[in-house]
Formats: C-alpha cells, sequence, structure tokens
C-alpha cells in the first residue's frame, strides 16, 4: 500500500517590505534658485568651489555649505565644530539632482559632529533644494585651486592622523584638477586649463531651445568665434541649461575674457530678442550644434 502524499500548508510567506517609491526624472532640476547657473557649474564642471547657503526657517535656518566634492565620494559630512558640508558631484542619481542634494543635506544635519555621510541607496520622494533653502539669499560661491575646504580646522589633537590623510588625498587631488577660474565682470562663465588648452565654457539660463535656436543664428552669421584665434567648438547641456564651449588662444588668461564675452553677450541678447522663423541657414547652423552637443 502506497503512502499516502502528506500536503501540509505553506508557510505564510513573510509580508513583502514596501517598496521605494521611484524619483521622477527632473531635466531641469535646479530651476527656481537663485545662481541656478552657478550650481550647474558646480554641479558639472567646476572641479573644485564651495558655495554658502542658508535653509529656511522650517528646516533650522543655519547656514551650509554646498561644496563640489568630498573625499571618497561622500554625500555629506559634518565637521567637528557643526558646520555642514554637502557634496553637489557624487555616485549617487536619482533623476532629480535637486531632491539628492536636499536629502543629502537632511540627512546630514542628523549627523554626530565629525562624521560623514555615506548611503547606499537612492531618496524617495522628498524636499528638494527649492523647499529648504532660503531663495532670498543667492549663494555665495568660491571657485578654489584645491580641495583645502576637505580639512577640518576644529579637529582635535586626537585626529592628527586623519588631518594626515585627509591633507595627502588633498596633494594627489590637486595635481588632478585642471585650473579653473571665474571670467570677471560675466557671470557663469569659467575659464578652464585642461593639459596644455586653455577653454572657457558659459553656462546659459535660458531655455534650452531659446539659447541654440539664437546661437544658431550668429553661428550662421559666422559671428560664434569669441575673437580671432579663439573658435566656438560645441555646446553640452546639463541639468537643462546649455553651456557653450570655446578653444582660446593659447595662453590665454581669465581675465583677458571680459571683453569678448561681453560682446558675445550683446550678440546673444539682440538674437534672442529675434522672433522671425528660422532660415534654412540658421536650421543648418542649428543641426550641425545640436549634432555635436554632449549631455552631463
Amino acid at each position: 500500500m502506497s503512502k499516502k502524499k502528506r500536503h501540509g500548508r505553506r508557510p505564510a510567506a513573510a509580508s513583502a517590505k514596501p517598496r521605494k517609491q521611484s524619483i521622477e526624472f527632473v531635466a531641469r532640476p535646479f530651476a527656481g534658485l537663485p545662481a541656478e547657473e552657478d550650481l550647474v557649474a558646480m554641479a558639472q564642471i567646476i572641479p573644485a568651489a564651495t558655495a554658502t547657503v542658508r535653509l529656511t526657517e522650517e528646516y533650522g535656518g543655519k547656514q551650509i555649505q554646498l561644496v563640489t566634492l568630498l573625499p571618497e565620494f561622500v554625500q555629506g559630512l559634518k565637521r567637528s565644530d557643526g558646520e555642514v558640508l554637502v557634496a553637489m558631484q557624487t555616485s549617487m542619481h536619482s533623476g532629480d539632482a535637486s531632491r539628492d542634494v536636499a536629502a543629502a543635506a537632511l540627512a546630514t544635519l542628523e549627523l554626530p559632529e565629525g562624521q560623514a555621510l555615506r548611503t547606499d541607496g537612492l531618496p524617495e520622494p522628498g524636499p528638494r533644494l527649492q523647499d529648504i533653502l532660503d531663495t532670498s539669499e543667492a549663494p555665495v560661491v568660491s571657485v578654489r585651486e584645491t580641495f583645502d575646504f576637505w580639512i577640518d580646522p576644529q579637529a582635535g589633537a586626537g585626529d592628527a592622523q586623519a588631518r594626515q590623510v585627509i591633507e595627502e588625498a588633498i596633494e594627489r587631488a590637486k595635481e588632478e584638477i585642471a585650473p579653473t577660474r571665474p571670467v570677471p565682470g560675466v557671470e557663469h562663465a569659467y575659464w578652464c586649463r585642461p593639459g596644455t588648452k586653455e577653454f572657457v565654457r558659459w553656462v546659459r539660463g535660458e531655455d534650452e531651445d531659446e539659447f541654440f535656436n539664437a546661437f544658431a543664428r550668429i553661428h550662421a552669421a559666422r559671428e560664434s568665434d569669441l575673437e580671432e584665434g579663439a573658435r566656438f567648438v560645441g555646446a553640452f547641456r546639463a541639468n537643462g541649461l546649455a553651456i557653450p564651449v570655446w578653444e582660446l588662444v593659447p595662453g590665454t588668461e581669465a581675465d583677458e575674457l571680459t571683453k569678448p564675452l561681453q560682446a558675445m553677450g550683446k550678440r546673444l541678447e539682440a538674437a534672442l530678442a529675434d522672433a522671425s522663423p528660422l532660415s534654412p541657414e540658421v536650421r543648418r547652423a542649428k543641426a550641425g550644434i545640436i549634432s555635436r552637443q554632449v549631455n552631463l
């Protein structure tokens, strides 16, 4: 006689963990913030910089530092004196850079003093920089030549070894930093020298399509070079903004670009004000510019 099969009940499945809510992609994440262009520059093209911002009273009202990069790509750092540093350039990308930075800022505020924020997962929907920052105050951006802002000036003698590690990391990183400086008298324009060549990159605040229409008019008129020998080489797209790039005459310094960029600014103003339909020549110029775009 065959044995009867036993049909025991399967144990009840463990209740599934609630699925994390994903964040919708935001093409222009810093829109509406003062100095949006400089925040995009810090997130995308400036190697080393800091920006002082203030939180709203709802989130404590204190000043914090937005910085380009922190050691080991940590998202935030709370110094021994309570000062909070939050990185714009990290390995965490949810699709909304504003939410990413805001989430890191709020989490870093809750850390014990002297600790760094290291998170593996992406944040869920929540407050963005537009919600937590006092937008009545524009960020005070400071471009640096090194990552000296990594050093905690209030660290005690017991942290001497950790300080030495940071200083060594700064020295190593310094060799990889392309010298970068703001162009005097021209907002959101940054000169840089990667290797043996000089370039200027200008973060524009217009709607992308409006900018490319206007710049195509300039390019079709053969007026897109800054000056003789300083040629337009293409444009980046970063966080919803356009960043045209010019390769400069060898040896050009940042302070020599003020007048050429101001003149280009006037040409752009005139082109942006031109509401006439794009001519075939301008359309071809725009197609050529678009085809060379690089998304950052």
